[in-house]
């Protein structure tokens, strides 16, 4: 089962998926009353108001805008430079309604499409991005992570899911997915010869995935994670047959630990919203390997 739907490609489709979760951003702060804006979301510190002053913050600061500097409080929830870096866009804002909030937002993406739609923008073009001056796709990639997340932090809060079928949520999904081999061999500590199969569910429309990790040693001696296969769902079959555990004493070793989970449910994990404890997912094979990587899959916090 490849990855469906399918992950941008491309800096026209990338620019393209930028614009869909930004835009609904807008939409989904049009629609908050005083009470909504106030309401916490799973990101640490921040409610729905700061979750759009940020997303505001980093593309007017993208665009070359410079905000005033503000005396910023010993938050709880910032736990490092970056964060406190962040931070600061976050609080200029606070003191101005969503109103304001949201207008400024629709007047910095319409500055942003014009830099982004721009004939002379091409994938290798160097740009601002959040990290210094990097290319125009590496930096759409960045920005349409980030801004995704913090859509479905917005959605969460108020009840509202949607997107996880949109090409941004394609965009999280093939990030975290690139990223499994060190986060499985490195962050989980597996020994070399154990495998892991991740598998994003759905349901429905949004985006499903499957990748399959193996850890092996390198040759300096340490623990590395190579794809076994990214989509391929006739492996599976090579190894499950229905009426067989995969937890049969003499089997065991032949199967890889496979976790189940929504996409829902995965993104959140992934991006450090929401403990092992308060994810649901599913384990065929070996319940402590499913445990420790599901505590080392977080890639953004």
């Amino acid at each position: 089962m490849p990855m469906h739907p399918a992950p941008p490609q491309g800096l026209h489709e990338l620019v393209e998926a930028f614009v869909h979760t930004a835009q609904a951003v807008i939409d989904l702060g049009h629609g908050c009353s005083d009470d909504d804006l106030a309401l916490p979301t799973e990101c640490p510190g921040w409610t729905v108001h700061d979750q759009i002053a940020h997303v505001v913050g980093v593309e007017a600061w993208l665009e070359g805008h410079k905000d005033p500097r503000v005396e910023l409080p010993p938050y709880e929830h910032i736990r490092n430079d970056l964060g406190k870096k962040v931070e600061y866009a976050v609080e200029v804002r606070r003191g101005r309604s969503g109103a304001e909030v949201v207008a400024e937002l629709e007047h910095v993406l319409a500055q942003r499409l014009s830099t982004l739609r721009s004939p002379a923008l091409k994938d290798t073009s160097i740009i601002a991005g959040p990290f210094g001056p990097d290319r125009a796709s590496t930096v759409l990639l960045l920005r349409t992570f980030d801004v995704w997340t913090h859509e479905q932090d917005i959605r969460g809060a108020l009840g509202q899911p949607g997107n996880l079928d949109s090409p941004a949520a394609a965009v999280f999904v093939n990030t975290v997915f690139l990223q499994l081999p060190r986060l499985i061999a490195r962050g989980a500590g597996l020994e070399p010869g154990h495998e892991v199969v991740i598998d994003v569910t759905g349901p429905g429309s949004a985006v499903a995935a499957r990748q399959g990790i193996r850890v092996e040693m390198d040759d300096q001696g340490r623990p590395r994670g190579h794809a076994m296969f990214a989509g391929d769902a006739g492996y599976a079959a090579s190894w499950y047959r229905p009426g067989e555990s995969a937890q049969t004493p003499d089997r065991q070793p032949d199967w890889p630990t496979t976790i189940s989970l929504s996409t829902e449910a995965f993104t959140r994990r992934a991006a450090g919203r929401r403990s092992v404890s308060d994810t649901a997912y599913d384990v065929v094979g070996d319940e402590a390997i499913a445990r420790r990587v599901m505590e080392a899959l977080v890639v953004t916090h």
